[in-house]
């Protein structure tokens, strides 16, 4: 009988409902409204509304009731001061549990309202106002305009403040406040930077003091407030903050701990490594236990995990042992360390061991993959890992690697035919590896790895029977297009820049090492043709070599030059004007390196490497002598390259170099260098031949030592 009771009860609430929304349709006056808005406000908040009735109240009232309520001053006699406002928000809110009508204007025109609401005091008799706020702000932050909208809007600002406070409702503010991180974090921090600091500052103090599950809980709210851009340390506020973390962090793993609890901390952890390198571990003792610790932690969670038969059985493990490759990135890194390193030697003789083994587990999960899995995110976390381990290490678990190349080659080669990725993507995030299915640049990080292998014959045998040259090929065109789609001069997008150098290093080995395969294999045919009209453009602005482009030009125009001895007999180098205009480029490229300036320990001049060549001399340096060293091979295989060289007047200029220069002060490599192309000149062009001579050659030949051409000059 009770039940039936209440069943009669509501049903006759609902239908009382249904008569008052008539007399809102019909009402003639505010009074009459007003009277049935509260026995629909009653019904809304007692929650006995379906979705079909809630949307029969918004077409009864639609949005000019609610506006004139949240706009109305003056309260009906005997009510509290913001009755109108209260009534009009517990309207909005039911409306907002429509999605569409969440993303109403008229709902996202009223965000201010609500931020005001949220920064304002909240008596004991406005706490229902503020759920109601909250729960608008929640359904607006679920639509597609919402976060930009909320952002836009300030009302990062006040769930900051709301926060901070302390007052009803806070921890829903914080609720939110990661609700929009996740959707909009770089607008989130452009916006209002001071204020997430702020909040960021507070859960930093309260999870280094906290003693109890508190602490735990931190670590699972706190990366959320790590912004990627702009880097905490750029900010002594932000430093303050990653100190603290880095305190109860170190607290945390040096006691002993349940997987719950471990597993939260190393995502911290590795979070910190994403935003901030190693910058916020301090230099010391304490702070270089605490590095080693921390990627010890991170190896045995790895060999743990994937030596399993099961590795993935427990819920989010994927996400812990991705947090734990961030950190072992970053092990191997500080390893390599030689400036104000964090680590000592012994330390990083034992962590380089421990990873050793924590890799051998990642080999041997990857070789336990199936075809089905390929498109799992974790598996394009475990292959990146290994590359960076490749990219450093070139010693160690060899033959496991050789084994496992044909699953690399085959991995990078299927998401690179499916995905045709054009940008590389940004390093994945620690949120979750679940049910991405976007394409990834696998080859981006692999090519390091490749380019020490392939100066090996038993991996640069398995690379080549597998198909990676062709591959790599393909991989060169594409990210060279990336390069260029920028309108005017190439646009500097570092990733794929260093991507094409790392590929041209790959190729001078193939060139040096397997030089049949260059004349066979057909997608170097069509590399030479791109190389050709590639350096041209990275040397065209007032016939200089792009300064910001100059590593990768040396890279360019160095594996032309040797491709070039090999192909020479291809229709493509055969007096062809895009061959002509890429050695004038190339022979730009060498002629501009060095150039003098005042001894200090003489009256003369000095040889030197050119001002805009010496910041990146160390990386092109070895490049340009084996380019000078192509070309002097290249001289007698085309026979119009001697004409092409005098129209640069190259000889005139590298004549007036060493004329002026003191003997004395140009090395023995150099002067090599120099010799080599000049005695091919000398020898293959009577034209080249006068003009040395018509400039004193004989003369600083003798000088110079460069017998060679001495003798070559003298003869008839």
């Amino acid at each position: 009988p009770r039940r039936l009771a209440m069943a009669s009860g509501a049903a006759e609430g609902l239908s009382t409902l249904k008569r008052c929304l008539s007399v809102l349709r019909d009402a003639k006056s505010d009074s009459e409204q007003f009277a049935a808005l509260l026995l629909v406000t009653k019904a809304v908040k007692a929650g006995e509304l379906d979705g079909k009735l809630r949307r029969q109240i918004f077409e009864a009232i639609g949005f000019t009731f609610p506006n004139r309520l949240l706009t109305s001053r003056q309260p009906p006699a005997g009510c509290p001061e913001n009755t109108f406002q209260a009534l009009g928000l517990t309207l909005l809110a039911c409306f907002c549990t429509d999605a569409e009508l969440a993303g109403h204007s008229q709902i996202l025109n009223k965000i201010p309202t609500f931020n005001d609401i949220l920064v304002s005091p909240c008596s004991p008799d406005s706490t229902a106002t503020v759920d109601d706020v909250y729960q608008c702000l929640s359904a607006v932050l679920a639509t597609a305009r919402g976060p930009r909208e909320l952002v836009t809007k300030g009302t990062v600002s006040a769930l900051c403040q709301a926060y901070l406070n302390g007052s009803y409702g806070s921890e829903r503010a914080l609720a939110l406040l990661l609700g929009l991180l996740a959707r909009a974090e770089a607008r989130c921090w452009q916006k209002d930077p001071s204020h997430l600091l702020a909040v960021l500052s507070k859960l930093s103090r309260d999870f280094l003091e906290a003693e109890d599950l508190t602490k735990f809980e931190l670590c699972e709210v706190l990366p959320r407030f790590i912004p990627l851009s702009p880097p905490l340390t750029q900010d002594s506020q932000g430093c303050e903050c990653l100190h603290r973390i880095y305190r109860g962090l170190a607290n945390i793993l040096g006691s002993k701990l349940s997987p719950s609890q471990r597993d939260p901390a190393l995502k911290l952890a590795a979070c910190l490594v994403q935003a901030c390198g190693s910058e916020w571990i301090p230099a010391g003792s304490a702070g270089s236990k605490f590095l080693a610790l921390l990627v010890n932690l991170a190896c045995v969670e790895v060999r743990l995990t994937l030596e399993e038969p099961d590795p993935f059985e427990a819920e989010g493990k994927k996400e812990v042992v991705t947090a734990c490759y961030i950190l072992i990135e970053m092990g191997i890194q500080e390893c390599l360390r030689e400036e104000k390193p964090l680590l000592e030697e012994v330390q990083k003789i034992q962590l380089m061991r421990i990873m050793e083994e924590a890799f051998g587990a990642v080999i041997f999960y990857l070789r336990q993959v199936k075809q089905e899995e390929l498109q799992d995110p974790f598996i394009f976390a475990s292959v990146r890992v290994l590359g960076a381990w490749m990219a450093e290490e070139t010693s160690s678990l060899k033959q496991e690697i050789c084994e496992l190349l044909p699953f690399l080659v085959c991995y990078a080669k299927k998401l690179f035919k499916e995905g045709r990725p054009t940008v590389s993507l940004p390093q994945p995030e620690l949120v979750s590896t679940e049910g991405c299915g976007l394409p990834q640049d696998a080859l981006r990080f692999l090519l390091p790895g490749f380019c020490h292998l392939t100066a090996e014959e038993r991996p640069r045998d398995i690379l080549i029977s597998e198909g990676a040259p062709a591959l790599l090929c393909e991989y060169f065109f594409c990210q060279w297009e990336v390069l260029t789609s920028q309108p005017g001069s190439p646009a500097p997008l570092t990733s794929t820049e260093l991507s094409l150098q790392t590929a041209c290093g790959i190729f001078l080995n193939l060139v040096v090492t397997a030089p049949d395969l260059i004349r066979r294999e057909k997608a170097f045919s069509s590399l030479m043709e791109l190389l050709l009209k590639a350096l041209p453009l990275l040397t065209q602005k007032d016939h200089l070599v792009l300064a910001d482009h100059l590593v990768l030009a040396a890279n360019i125009a160095t594996l032309g030059l040797m491709m070039a001895r090999t192909l020479a007999s291809s229709a493509v180098l055969q007096e062809a004007q895009p061959a002509k205009d890429f050695f004038r480029a190339a022979i730009r490229f060498l002629s501009q390196a060095h150039t003098t300036q005042a001894d200090p320990g003489s009256e003369g001049s000095a040889v030197a490497v050119s001002p805009t060549y010496e910041s990146a001399w160390p990386d092109v340096r070895e490049l340009w002598f084996l380019g000078m060293q192509a070309l002097a091979g290249s001289i007698t295989l085309f026979p119009w390259l001697p004409l092409a060289i005098l129209q640069t007047q190259w000889l005139e200029s590298l004549s007036e170099l060493l004329t002026r220069a003191s003997p004395a002060s140009v090395d023995f490599e150099l002067v090599a260098a120099f010799q080599g192309v000049l005695v091919e000149l000398a020898r293959a062009s009577q034209p080249c031949r006068d003009i040395i001579l018509s400039h004193h050659g004989e003369e600083w030949a003798n000088l110079y030592g460069m017998a060679a051409l001495e003798q070559c000059l003298s003869e008839q």
